[in-house]
């Protein structure tokens, strides 16, 4: 009777501790979920204004002078209400750098 008292509280306190890994482990996986999201995200759009970027380059022989050109002659959108875009433009035959920061 005492040993099955003790396997019964030992159950137990395997069970609260099966269920607290569980969750533990429930809520790292949906928590780091959304990070990679914001990841994938931003590389797309910076991937978005790459191939935007070139696209010009191509048909036009210059590298556009900034973003508004881009959006405004090859129908780039970009969610500027989410996220910064820094774009520099060093030269017209130069590739420029295109930074994307989630806000």
């Amino acid at each position: 009777m005492y040993q099955d008292r003790i396997s019964h509280k030992q159950r137990n306190i395997l069970l609260i501790v099966l269920c607290a890994l569980v969750l533990a482990c429930g809520y790292f996986a949906f928590s780091g979920s959304g990070k990679d999201l914001d990841e994938e995200t931003v590389t797309a759009i910076r991937d978005a204004i790459r191939r935007s970027a070139l696209q010009c380059y191509v048909v036009e022989g210059v590298y556009p002078p900034d973003l508004a050109y881009l959006q405004d002659h090859y129908g780039l959108q970009v969610n500027t209400d989410n996220y910064y875009v820094v774009y520099e433009a060093f030269a017209s035959n130069v590739p420029p750098t295109i930074n994307v920061i989630e806000k």
